[in-house]
């Protein structure tokens, strides 16, 4: 059996709603779990902040709820966060207008003053305090991009030391916009080569001929130096999930995006971690092809070519999930989930290293 913990459950702590999380591990062993703190209701949009709670005993115990990051009573969500080599936690997050729904920025409706803006905070104390936001949107986001989102999930730094969090972005439509053509989801990168300073674009996949479209994006430096995404796909090519590989650190695909049907499961975010001992890449996500249910992690010793099942949580609603290294034998899942939905309570549950049971 694993061990299971609820740090945030719907309807308390002061706020409605818990979504989109994401969890790291500091340099000391302490765990950071963060998520949306959707204060009036479950919507994405509305007053959202980012709340975060530590644990000292790898996820067996929570501290209390800390508010990251609070936008008055507009949106601070999408949290992305990294441990560095130095030790310091960066947090890459975006905020927009509390009245800045999706529907309303896809129809190009929302100003640019309202709508999605990227910022970044860090703590060098293992996140007990954190430094005020400083916005980096000039750096990262393209005129014209409407809908913009950072991960979900964690963002990760490479061997080299250069700091990759993936994103997703829209375009406007290029014919009338009657609001249905304006969903045209792209995939970005942001990088930054001194941890967090100066920031700039990576790969754009902008491809919108409806076959491969990149969504809510996780990554993981592979053992050969690669970088290995994996997406959500909303596009009915096989399966719901494409991935591809950057041999350059993320400014470039040198593999695009395709089908990955091996990961079968719903349109749903996912996670991905590479272990180095042993040598393999797992990836979280609900299972279940016809709704958001049967959490699943999933390993591949192939650097993401083929997939089997590790460990399944249970038959219950999931959606969104996060994984992390505890220790040499333990991950860590962070996850939505729920009794008879799944945004009930965001969950932890330590699960055995593959191979080491």
């Amino acid at each position: 059996m694993t061990d299971a913990t609820v740090p945030f459950r719907a309807g308390r702590e002061g706020h409605a709603s818990y979504r989109i999380p994401a969890v790291v591990a500091t340099r000391s062993g302490r765990l950071l779990a963060f998520c949306e703190g959707r204060v009036d209701s479950a919507r994405d949009h509305g007053h959202i902040r980012i709340v975060l709670k530590r644990s000292a005993d790898g996820g067996r115990t929570w501290g209390p709820l800390q508010v990251v990051a609070d936008n008055g009573g507009d949106l601070a969500g999408n949290p992305a966060p990294v441990v560095l080599d130095t030790g310091r936690v960066l947090l890459v997050h975006v905020r927009s207008a509390a009245t800045a729904s999706e529907d309303a920025l896809l129809r190009g409706k929302v100003k640019d003053a309202a709508g999605r803006r990227v910022w970044v905070q860090h703590s060098d104390d293992e996140g007990a305090t954190w430094s005020a936001p400083r916005e980096i949107t000039r750096q990262v986001k393209k005129t014209g991009w409407r809908w913009y989102a950072t991960t979900p999930g964690h963002a990760i730094q490479l061997s080299s030391g250069r700091v990759v969090v993936p994103g997703n972005h829209t375009l406007p439509p290029t014919g009338s916009d009657n609001g249905t053509e304006a969903k045209y989801n792209s995939g970005h990168c942001l990088l930054s080569d001194d941890r967090g300073e100066n920031w700039y674009l990576g790969y754009v996949d902008e491809n919108t001929n409806g076959y491969v479209n990149v969504n809510e994006t996780t990554a993981a430096e592979l053992p050969d130096g690669r970088v290995y995404f994996n997406t959500r796909n909303d596009s009915p090519s096989p399966g719901n999930r494409a991935d591809a590989h950057s041999g350059d650190g993320g400014r470039t695909l040198h593999t695009p995006f395709r089908p990955q049907a091996g990961l079968d499961g719903p349109v749903c975010q996912g996670s991905v971690l590479q272990l180095r001992d042993p040598d393999v890449l797992l990836f979280s996500g609900p299972a279940f092809p016809g709704g958001r249910a049967l959490m699943t992690v999933r390993a591949s010793a192939d650097a993401g070519r083929t997939w089997r099942p590790v460990h399944t949580v249970d038959g219950l609603p999931a959606a969104y999930s996060d994984l992390v290294r505890i220790d040499a034998r333990t991950i860590g899942l962070l996850y939505e989930t729920g009794d008879f939905g799944a945004y009930e309570r965001i969950v932890f549950r330590r699960v055995p290293v593959p191979g080491t049971t």
